[in-house]
């Protein structure tokens, strides 16, 4: 068996890149980003690739932070103009168009018994308004229960908006301009428990796959829809089990989706498209720290925001310090492993192999000196 220079080079440099690779991938730590910022009390984050780093709402304030790797915080948008009280919900990053798409809310009082519901959509190179597009119920009246309360966006600049007052999804064109995408029966076809603290809120988390359709989560019933992009047309996924008080949503390149919820974060994955899937995993979070949203960072790493939300829609604390922390699904950990010790074996086969035809290489040059 003769192998060539180049195979034997790029078998060196391999067997190189596992060894220093194994003790790196063994003792990596989950990374953890505590920064400070007052009373903002996120319900919301999104990472943008652009600019590496983190976009962080308020429900306190009409503002939007960004935060880096290393918990630097620098304000990024300001918006006064908003209605006073009003909150920073959902958000994405639009990479095609570079623009931040953001839910604004604000619940009914007794001063506006009408609540407001709106989607803002940002320049990330000016950070200037776009449009600020007044979310409707039936597009031409105000509902009291509607809750304007996460978006998605595709490949075109559409944009998707849960209503989890009301069960539906609003559409918003690239221009700003309102329709309803979907009222699907399906979304009102499963039972309720409602001695629940989150029985009013339906459909929360939503994201945009690509390859063609949304995948929303509803609160209180612990399901998971596929929708339809250009019809709306929706059915319940089948699932092993129910994602309980699911809240954000976010997908990462390889197709996993991950579903968080104030307890626990899900991992997910489908082999015919979502319209059946299962739980693979799920990792515990700090359930007093109150995580509502997950994201992917750079390096297809998982991300919840530890925002202390229901303290801050209470309005009766005062707070300086939130977090976001990486989370990994011990399964997956378990598995990286694996493929390192089959890489070893291969590059210490080839090793042997090497030592073995230098071996011969001498004994021959011995015998022609001879």
């Amino acid at each position: 068996m003769k192998l060539s220079f180049p195979l034997l080079l790029f078998s060196t440099l391999l067997f190189i890149f596992i060894a220093l690779s194994v003790p790196f991938a063994a003792g990596r730590k989950p990374h953890v980003i505590n920064f400070r910022s007052r009373n903002l009390f996120p319900e919301s984050f999104t990472w943008d690739p652009k600019s590496q780093h983190f976009i962080v709402g308020s429900t306190r304030h009409q503002k939007l932070i960004a935060v880096s790797d290393a918990g630097v915080v620098e304000s990024l948008i300001t918006d006064t103009s908003l209605p006073e009280n009003s909150s920073f919900l959902g958000l994405t990053v639009d990479r095609y168009n570079n623009r931040l798409l953001a839910c604004i809310h604000r619940p009914p009082s007794p001063e506006s018994p009408t609540p407001f519901n709106a989607l803002a959509s940002y320049d990330l190179q000016s950070n200037r308004r776009l449009f600020l597009s007044p979310l409707l119920d039936d597009v031409t009246q105000y509902d009291a229960a509607a809750v304007a309360n996460d978006v998605a966006v595709d490949f075109h600049g559409n944009a998707y908006v849960t209503n989890s007052g009301g069960d539906f999804i609003w559409k918003i064109t690239l221009s700003g301009d309102v329709s309803i995408l979907s009222k699907s029966k399906a979304f009102k076809s499963h039972p309720i428990d409602t001695t629940t603290d989150y029985h009013k809120c339906g459909l929360n988390g939503i994201v945009f796959s690509p390859r063609g359709y949304l995948l929303v989560v509803q609160s209180n019933t612990g399901k998971l829809f596929k929708v339809n992009v250009d019809d709306g047309a929706a059915r319940a996924v089948i699932l092993n089990r129910d994602l309980t008080a699911a809240d954000g949503i976010s997908i990462r390149e390889d197709g996993v989706v991950l579903v968080v919820s104030q307890e626990k974060l899900y991992f997910l994955n489908s082999n015919d498209g979502w319209g059946e899937g299962g739980v693979y995993d799920e990792t515990a979070l700090e359930r007093e720290r109150f995580a509502t949203a997950v994201t992917v960072g750079d390096g297809r790493r998982v991300y919840v925001l530890y925002g202390h939300v229901m303290k801050g829609i209470n309005g009766n604390e005062e707070r300086d310090e939130f977090g976001i922390a990486e989370v990994e699904s011990e399964k997956e950990s378990e598995e990286e492993p694996v493929w390192l010790y089959i890489l070893i074996g291969i590059g210490f086969f080839i090793f042997f192999i090497w030592r073995f035809q230098m071996h011969k290489l001498v004994e021959s040059l011995n015998k022609k000196t001879v």
